[in-house]
């Protein structure tokens, strides 16, 4: 299929920036009915050569990084975001590897879910289809740019980009690539828009198009979200905060606690699935907490607890009521002792962020309970926190995690971006 259109250019000063957001989402829904026609295989080659050219143009993507490097001072980037931002050959080669995975899924597209054949003979078939036009909205990691590009696409989505204003040189690099590897192939151009001003007031202008724009995904700050979720005026896929507990029963394996706590705290510490409050039963914790509080503490973790906690724990601080709600992103854990399995559900259901919640137990009946009644999109026994994601669970790829209920939750990949409808088949049936 040809390109049928060029990117919107972006707004000047005699450009309104309404306009711009407006014409920039138009393309977007025209590029998505072309890509309803767009076979797989296109979808495949496209993944592929953008692959290829990110390899081939490793100094042309690292000029446009070094502009975001030394303007991220600027922006008040501390070392450790200014490495995130940093695109290495190997980091490049990782995205290009990125892109190869998403290749290798299957194409959810046109997939019978279900098929019946009604008494009158109609044939009722319930088909997967694209949700048509993504906003995705993000902060400065430039690899996610392509990541959320090729996740799209793949499941048969046109997307509109907005990320960061620390990383526009290095994702404008990544796309003007993916627009050439579209080009070869003959995939729509404006199948991926990577919005061109830094200009906070456009992402109001994009959530303010559902006629164009079918979806909104905004992944950051609890600030970003919490934005679009109250400005989108069409679906949002989202998750607020990460307050993410681990909860040790009476019959755990106490070594295997430890060795899950330490991962599920301290892997990645500023990151939505790490473990940010602990719960220990009465029976346990005596032994366990003592023992627990000395490995975390070699990890620089500040433990805040409750009265027993404080007790069993001497370094522990008293704990206010903010601090069990709290998503920490850093060396800092809640810690409580509760009296049963109920309690530390109906702790988790209380304070958490109904994101992932994990039981340590050998009792099936406690894990069983736990599994049933805790309100989270993802309920681990005997495992990680750290597992709630996409790549663990064998998607491939997600464009990140949602704690809603409708349409989607957990993890979402291909799938999550993509809806059904209904085919019927006759042979000239009229209803009576």
């Amino acid at each position: 299929m040809p390109n049928m259109t060029t990117t919107a250019e972006p707004p000047t000063e005699t450009i309104d920036l309404g306009a711009y957001c407006s014409q920039t989402a138009r393309r977007a829904k025209a590029a998505s009915t072309q890509l309803a026609l767009v076979c797989g295989e296109t979808k495949i080659a496209w993944l592929r050569r953008s692959a290829e050219l990110l390899r081939e143009n490793l100094e042309r993507i690292q000029i446009a990084n070094a502009q975001d490097i030394e303007a991220a001072p600027g922006y008040g980037l501390t070392e450790a975001q200014i490495d995130r931002l940093r695109l290495t050959p190997d980091r490049i080669e990782g995205i290009a590897a990125a892109l190869e995975e998403v290749a290798q899924l299957q194409d959810p597209i046109g997939q019978v879910l279900d098929s019946t054949v009604r008494p009158n003979g109609l044939t009722i078939n319930k088909i997967r289809v694209p949700l048509g036009v993504v906003f995705f909205v993000y902060e400065s990691r430039p690899n996610v740019t392509a990541d959320a590009a090729a996740i799209c696409v793949k499941a048969g989505n046109a997307v509109i980009l907005r990320g960061g204003k620390e990383a526009i040189h290095s994702s404008g690099a990544i796309v003007d690539l993916l627009h050439e590897a579209a080009e070869e192939v003959g995939l729509p151009k404006d199948a991926v828009q990577l919005v061109q001003t830094t200009d906070r007031d456009a992402v109001g202008h994009f959530l303010k198009l559902p006629e164009y724009v079918d979806l909104a995904i905004p992944r950051g700050g609890e600030g970003l979200i919490r934005r679009v979720a109250a400005e989108a005026q069409m679906p949002v896929i989202k998750h607020f905060a990460g307050n993410c507990h681990v909860y040790v029963d009476s019959a755990a394996n106490l070594e295997m606690a430890k060795s899950i706590v330490i991962n599920s705290k301290c892997h990645r510490m500023g990151v939505c699935n790490a473990a940010e409050s602990l719960l220990v039963h009465a029976d346990v914790a005596g032994e366990f907490l003592p023992s627990m509080a000395e490995q975390l503490a070699k990890h620089q973790v500040e433990l805040r607890g409750d009265e027993r906690a404080c007790e069993l724990v001497e370094s522990a601080k008293q704990a206010s009521e903010a601090d069990f709600s709290e998503e920490y992103l850093g060396p800092i854990m809640s810690v409580a002792v509760v009296g049963s399995v109920d309690e530390a559900i109906e702790h988790i259901n209380r304070f958490g962020s109904g994101h992932t919640d994990a039981i340590v137990t050998n009792d099936l009946n406690a894990s069983k309970r736990f599994v049933a009644s805790v309100d989270s999109s993802a309920v681990i026994v005997n495992a990680s926190t750290r597992f709630n994601d996409g790549g663990e669970f064998g998607m491939g790829a997600e464009i990140g995690i949602s704690t809603d209920k409708f349409h989607a939750r957990g993890p979402c990949g291909i799938e999550e971006l993509t809806s059904y409808k209904y085919v019927v088949q006759g042979n000239g049936q009229v209803r009576k």
